[in-house]
């Protein structure tokens, strides 16, 4: 009756890991894990962080391993907060057993992945990504010597009702508040204060205003329209295979033509870190950007340090060069090489390219909005979402599938493909075995198996 059951069923004591459920992401994970083992991952990770652990106090700690593997799962799963890669991995068989978790251990909470994540240094989180990043080079996936630059914002986990001024720390209810006395309305209303926020000047300028939850975290105004607090990542892109070759995390106010340096020498780095040791290792020869990062300080450094420019240039009217004449001549072969051949198929390629990977990292990545706070912090966790997003290149130059999810996509477009074409073939069957009832047995004796073929 129902589900309900007359006689109460025991069940089993003991259950061989062989009977548990098996996931179509099985097959994209053990890949990654084949991948991580022939090169020695774990060994490596473990000896970057071994001063980081004790052999005696303190709670059990999280492996190395299995950390740098949690996060990579954040990328490929689309997880934003390590709250949710926890709880993701406790309810994934899949997830358990590329984390290398056994069925009778606990796995990770969020808080053991977020301490974890504060004792590991910056510099060993860039030490992984740059692992990932020698994988690609050995792979001819990582050349380096054409970057192309661009930078996005990332919402803070901080809320606008939460600043305070800089000089008086007051909140920005009671500084509206202060603003409509002053102005003679002895108790304002909601309505009130909100006449006043829309009539004032220079309503919520980072010079001000700060938010003490998140002093890194500045006010912008975001793509949707929204004003909020953020940060800005920028991207330094391999514009020869889509590889991203650096990320640096800066203040969301901060000036294109100002953030160039920082991510234009972590590039150079990382281009050489990347590398075997060879007599004559790759260096960055082009930048390609563009027109936020054209001016003629960036011209003249770019020009300095031997790195030729591919910088979209916005429309100034007629340039004079008296106070400048040593712009002129960087700016002047720039503006040749946008407007040839080549110049105009890199920047369509960096607008291709770049985009591709903030697509990737922040939107599929689920890591537009982060849920940490201070520039050090998240910079780790963009280390390694990135270095997933370079696992997921080569393993889509390796395999086709760059993803767990592609993997599922491709499985059942697969599935339904063969399905099509197996009603196509009932239907063209049905058609004409009423046109020509005589003609039937013949038609399948001769053409099943070329239809059969075709299906497949």
């Amino acid at each position: 009756m129902g589900t309900r059951r007359k006689r109460r069923r025991q069940e089993a004591l003991w259950v061989a890991t062989t009977d548990l459920p098996q996931t179509v992401a099985h097959p994209f994970y053990r890949q990654v894990n084949a991948l991580l083992d022939a090169h020695g991952f774990d060994a490596f990770v473990e000896r970057r962080c071994q001063r980081f652990y004790a052999a005696t106090c303190g709670r059990p700690s999280l492996a190395p391993g299995i950390y740098f593997r949690a996060l990579l799962v954040g990328y490929f799963e689309g997880i934003d907060s390590e709250r949710g890669i926890a709880w993701r991995t406790g309810d994934s068989l899949a997830i358990r057993s590329f984390l290398r978790i056994a069925l009778d251990e606990a796995a990770p909470d969020h808080s053991t992945l977020s301490r974890t994540r504060r004792l590991i240094d910056l510099e060993t989180h860039r030490a992984v990504f740059t692992w990932v990043q020698r994988r690609l080079a050995t792979a001819g996936l990582l050349t380096g010597t054409t970057i192309g630059l661009d930078a996005t914002t990332l919402e803070a986990n901080a809320a606008m009702r939460s600043i305070v001024r800089r000089d008086t720390g007051e909140g920005y209810q009671a500084y509206l508040t202060r603003l409509a006395e002053a102005s003679g309305i002895t108790t304002p209303t909601r309505d009130q204060l909100a006449r006043v926020d829309r009539t004032r000047k220079k309503k919520t300028s980072n010079t001000d205003w700060t938010s003490p939850a998140d002093p890194d975290a500045k006010v912008t105004k975001m793509k949707d329209g929204r004003t909020h607090l953020a940060h800005k990542a920028e991207h330094a892109v391999d514009l020869d295979s889509g590889a991203i070759v650096a990320v640096t995390v800066q203040g969301a106010d901060t000036g294109d033509t100002t953030t160039l340096i920082e991510t234009v020498t972590a590039a150079a780095e990382q281009v050489e870190a990347s590398q075997p040791a060879t007599d004559a290792p790759r260096a960055v020869r082009e930048l390609v950007a563009d027109k936020g990062y054209h001016s003629n300080d960036v011209m003249v450094g770019l020009q300095a340090v031997g790195v030729r420019s591919y910088v979209s240039e916005p429309n100034r009217g007629r340039r004079t060069w008296a106070k400048a004449p040593a712009a002129q001549q960087p700016v002047t072969a720039n503006r040749r090489r946008i407007r040839g051949t080549r110049g105009k198929r890199l920047l369509r390629r960096r607008g291709e390219l770049v985009e591709r990977s903030f697509a990737h990292a922040y939107e599929t990545g689920g890591l537009r909005r982060t849920h940490l706070r201070g520039h050090r912090n998240i910079l780790k966790r963009l280390l390694i979402h990135l270095a997933g997003f370079n696992l997921g290149l080569l393993f889509r130059h390796l395999i086709g599938v760059g993803t767990p999810r592609t993997l599922q996509g491709r499985r059942l477009a697969a599935g339904t493909v063969f399905s099509c074409g197996w009603l196509r073939i009932l239907s063209f069957w049905t058609l004409h075995e009423t046109a020509y009832p005589a003609h039937s047995a013949m038609w399948v004796g001769d053409h099943d198996r070329s239809l059969m073929l075709t299906a497949a």
